[in-house]
């Protein structure tokens, strides 16, 4: 055998097979690793329904790998939980949905995966070829409506391009900058007959050449060398970690990185969890709720390292005040777009961040980098006790915090935590405790309600002997409240808590800050809504409704140690607000603390322009 033998690679078992397209489509799912179908079916995706049966038919009389198809309320639905599948993995999760309204059902999904950097793969239904574009029963012109909101957008008119086709959007999910694809598959194309190949993808060298280049782009020595001096010359050196770090699996580079020069750490929303939040480097979120400590922290530090963040509104409102105190500014992220974009920086480097960063490390040691970093480190411990989390203790009223200290008490930072989108979100993002990446999952940059409950499902389908809570509230889980049923359908063990406090609380509090109160639409303490029998109707065994503060212990204890799906409903204090804020559009001297955190500098005068609000 020659030595170019030995190395061939090996052909597909069932190359060569006649197939449909619909059969095609199951097969490469199972190439590509897939875990789990989240969808919908109707007329024009029919076909490949059929596929995804006698495929784990199949494979069930053959001792094979089945996929699991969870069907959840609507497509919306679907789509949240191939996010959260995919957040809570970091595969690429896939949703497949009919024509028209079940493919603009998941528009939001798409633009919400795409803000955030979620890799998943839409394959929707279309109306056959020939009939497209004639206003046909259920046609939606897919291609022009996501075309701007996804990653990228296929439509197979060609039905021997079908297989390199979906191989080529799972690269393109799960590379570079990861994203969702959307791909466009008319009736015809499905129920087409022609062979499987068990390989190709298609050309698209603008693409990989990019890719190509962030991945040659190693980090050279002399870079490393200036980014040394940089920090030598630093006192108070803070990086600044964002979901980048995440999505590009750094994790574990990051924290490598950072006690190997004992260098201190903020997170953004989504880079939570990126390094443990229990260790003493960590200054836990910053930004807009950010924890008071961490955004003085910023104000004070002297070397700024972004690390997979994108200087984003949330975290630099004013951009002119963000961290105006350093004096340098560092960035590495595997997108050159976001290098400049927002903040000017004095280093930088575009490539992929868990290289980038062993490479410095190792550059570092090399050198014998040992920097004194102590004084600073007891400042930041002295702004964390100072400034520490807080809210009214006293109260009779059940505080939304104390629930989450409770639920952090037994979780230990070990739980998958998902949310919807408010109040609820950044008590949760504030006060819980993750000891690693992947176990934090919540919408960012698209703030969409709804996401916490199919997120959830998501996750547990992904992870079946985790601890999944899905911390909602009454105004979000409303928006896919149907998604009940699917997780008591597939017997989910997830924890669903509701902090109900009658209304959108976060708008609320903006309405009584910065509206004299007026709570125009946002009050639903009229509404008639009984979330306990409305779980109980959809299966839950476990769902009861928490309202006393001496209660909350034991009954926390009580419902996460139930073994299948439960429901806790905690009707908190209407009154209680998210602190620390600080409003769009301006910088950290202007946070407020509210009642409950020290304050150490005085909040600007003036109020808002109510058009800068959100």
């Amino acid at each position: 055998m020659t030595q170019a033998a030995k190395i061939a690679p090996q052909s597909h078992p069932l190359a060569g097979k006649k197939m449909t397209g619909s059969q095609i489509i199951m097969q490469v799912l199972a190439d590509e690793g897939v875990g789990a179908i989240f969808g919908y079916s109707g007329g024009a995706i029919l076909p490949t329904y059929d596929a995804i049966m006698t495929f784990n038919e199949d494979q069930k009389a053959n001792g094979g790998r089945q996929i699991p198809l969870i069907v959840p309320a609507n497509e919306q639905g679907a789509g949240f939980m191939a996010a959260g599948y995919a957040r809570a993995s970091g595969k690429v999760g896939v949703c497949m949905v009919t024509s028209g309204p079940g493919a603009t059902n998941t528009v939001t999904p798409v633009r919400d995966c795409m803000a955030d950097s979620v890799p998943i793969v839409v394959i929707c239904g279309q109306v056959p070829t020939a009939a497209i574009g004639t206003d046909a029963f259920q046609e939606a012109p897919v291609a022009a409506l996501m075309g701007s909101l996804a990653k990228h957008v296929f439509l197979v008119t060609d039905p021997a391009r079908l297989e390199t086709t979906l191989r080529t959007a799972f690269e393109i999910a799960r590379t570079g900058r990861p994203g969702p694809v959307v791909i466009d598959v008319p009736k015809d194309v499905q129920n087409w007959h022609g062979t499987f190949e068990g390989t190709g993808r298609l050309s698209i060298p603008g693409y990989r050449h990019r890719l190509a280049e962030v991945d040659a782009n190693a980090l050279q020595d002399e870079q490393a060398a200036a980014f040394f001096q940089l920090l030598a010359e630093a006192r108070r050196p803070l990086i600044y970690a964002g979901g980048g770090v995440i999505n590009g699996e750094a994790s574990a580079a990051l924290n490598e990185f950072v006690h190997a020069f004992d260098i201190p750490v903020v997170t953004t929303l989504m880079g939570i969890g990126a390094v443990d939040t229990t260790d003493p480097l960590s200054m836990h979120m910053l930004g807009m709720h950010g924890t008071a400590y961490a955004n003085y922290a910023v104000e004070d530090c002297d070397f700024l390292i972004a690390v997979g963040a994108r200087f984003d509104d949330r975290v630099a409102g004013d951009p002119k005040k963000f961290a105006a105190g350093a004096r340098r500014i560092a960035q590495l992220d595997v997108d050159r777009a976001e290098i400049n974009k927002v903040k000017a920086v004095h280093w930088h480097h575009v490539g992929r961040l868990a290289e980038a960063l062993r490479a410095l490390t190792a550059a570092g040691r090399r050198s014998g980098f040992r920097p004194d970093f102590a004084p600073w480190q007891t400042d930041l411990a002295a702004l964390k006790r100072r400034h520490a989390m807080n809210y009214n203790r006293g109260s009779e009223l059940v505080q939304p915090h104390y629930v989450i200290e409770e639920i952090n008490r037994i979780a230990k930072g070990e739980a998958i935590i998902s949310t919807g989108v408010g109040q609820h979100q950044m008590w949760a993002a504030q006060m819980f405790d993750f000891r690693g990446p992947r176990l934090w999952l919540t919408s960012g940059s698209m703030g969409t309600m709804g996401f916490g409950l199919p997120a959830a499902i998501g996750a547990q389908v992904a992870n079946p002997g985790k601890l999944v809570i899905d911390i909602d509230g009454d105004a979000s889980i409303r928006m896919n409240i149907g998604e009940l049923e699917t997780a008591t359908t597939y017997d989910l063990p997830i924890k669903v808590v509701v902090l109900n406090n009658f209304g959108d609380g976060m708008v609320k509090q903006w309405q009584k800050l910065f509206f004299k109160g007026r709570l125009s639409g946002s009050d639903k303490s009229l509404h008639k809504k009984d979330f306990v029998k409305a779980a109980q109707a959809d299966g839950f065994q476990y769902a009861k409704r928490l309202d006393r503060k001496q209660d909350v212990p034991a009954v926390i204890a009580e419902f996460l140690a139930f073994k299948g799906p439960a429901f806790l409903e905690v009707i908190i204090d209407a009154d209680a607000g998210v602190y620390p804020m600080v409003g769009p559009g301006q910088g950290y001297d202007a946070m407020i603390t509210g009642d409950y955190i020290p304050s150490r500098e005085r909040r600007a005068d003036g109020e808002l322009d109510p058009s800068s609000m959100f």
